[in-house]
């Protein structure tokens, strides 16, 4: 009993964590902002298209804020986008997928003296790192566009980047971020939100409309239009309404409950293979994670890393086990959201799925016509 008291607890504060049981606060006054789309400077002298950099510490970073762009702006042609990490060897992306980064910070500086064009920066496990305030720092003043992604909001406002802007971040965070660092101007119902050369977005699920208007942004509305059709995505506007999320009573219930039956988790597994797409697999296993009834497992017999289609290097966690759930996937990686939520109520109830919208802070899209 005292095991199973001390995981209930242990579990609530993670809960309590990602989905804070709190009023949701005006995150500030209202600001003027731009219309729809981004504006970035021209690629540094000597390259054709822009170097983007997508960032993990070695400590952990978010799944989908990590993959989507790496793999959205790699399938679109318009940049050379790289993978790097603070340091060497593998990453645990959270909640799920491991992988091997391109280069180090310190490879990429001595690769690439003029620094990057543009910075992806994923919500980090560790938002405080030094390492990455002072990276970003110097790539700020060498005059790349940093652009955070959920919580990565915090990365940049620990690096002291937000000081005297507007930006954004995931829906629970605000309230607490505009505690923290009142001299940024906190922006509510916009998905993604520019302020010269830092852009930043909304939750989870923001990677993929930010990740079409960088795209927009970088080769025009041809190029964004053309990927967006292979994702299957209708719209990418910053249209967004902050206070469709809000945590109640009966979801922070239903959240410890799934944790507490601790019998009734299961591993479910995500097969991998060389070309596996990585921004469909990213919000499959994402998804999923958040119900607080799975661990999601990539598995691949024999335990050799993968290539997947745009070139990010995943380790397998797992051989294949007989009996477990497959996760099944879904015509188009914009389809992987809505299949998988649908899935899970159907495995573990409305409920749970609802626990993932608010975790990825997602609302049903306009479809494709």
């Amino acid at each position: 009993m005292r095991t199973l008291v001390l995981a209930v607890a242990a579990t609530a504060a993670t809960l309590a964590f990602l989905h804070p049981v709190t009023p949701f606060a005006a995150a500030g006054p209202s600001v003027a902002l731009a219309p729809d789309g981004l504006t970035l400077p021209a690629p540094k002298a000597g390259r054709a298209r822009p170097l983007v950099v997508v960032l993990a510490d070695n400590a952990g970073a978010e799944t989908t804020d990590f993959a989507i762009p790496y793999g959205v702006l790699k399938r679109s042609g318009i940049a050379e986008v790289r993978s790097v990490a603070t340091g060497p060897g593998p990453i645990q992306l959270m909640p799920s997928l491991k992988i091997l980064a391109d280069q180090t910070v310190a490879q990429f500086d001595k690769a690439e003296p003029a620094g990057a064009d543009i910075i992806i920066v994923p919500a980090q496990m560790k938002p405080k790192s030094p390492a990455l305030a002072a990276w970003l720092r110097a790539q700020a003043g060498k005059g790349a566009t940093i652009v955070s992604i959920c919580e990565g909001a915090r990365v940049l406002a620990n690096a002291g980047l937000l000081h005297g802007r507007r930006a954004t971040t995931h829906w629970s965070a605000l309230k607490g971020l505009t505690k923290a660092y009142p001299d940024t101007t906190w922006v509510r119902d916009r998905r993604y939100v520019q302020d010269g050369r830092i852009i930043s977005t909304t939750g989870v699920s923001a990677s993929i409309p930010a990740s079409l208007a960088l795209v927009e942004a970088i080769g025009g509305r041809a190029a964004a239009q053309a990927t967006a059709d292979r994702l299957g995505v209708a719209d990418w506007s910053a249209a967004h309404r902050t206070a469709d999320f809000q945590v109640s009573a009966a979801d922070y219930r239903h959240g410890l409950a799934n944790l507490a039956v601790f019998w009734a988790h299961e591993t479910v597994e995500a097969p991998i293979a060389h070309g596996t797409d990585e921004v469909a697999l990213a919000l499959r296993t994402d998804t999923w994670s958040r119900s607080y009834r799975t661990k999601v497992v990539t598995t691949r017999p024999g335990l050799a890393a993968v290539r997947s289609r745009n070139g990010l290097d995943i380790l397998p966690d797992a051989e294949p086990r007989a009996g477990r759930y497959i996760l099944p996937s879904h015509p188009t990686p914009a389809a992987e959201i809505d299949g998988s939520l649908a899935a899970m109520g159907k495995r573990y109830g409305p409920a749970s799925a609802r626990l993932a919208k608010l975790g990825l802070e997602y609302n049903q899209p306009r479809q494709p016509r």
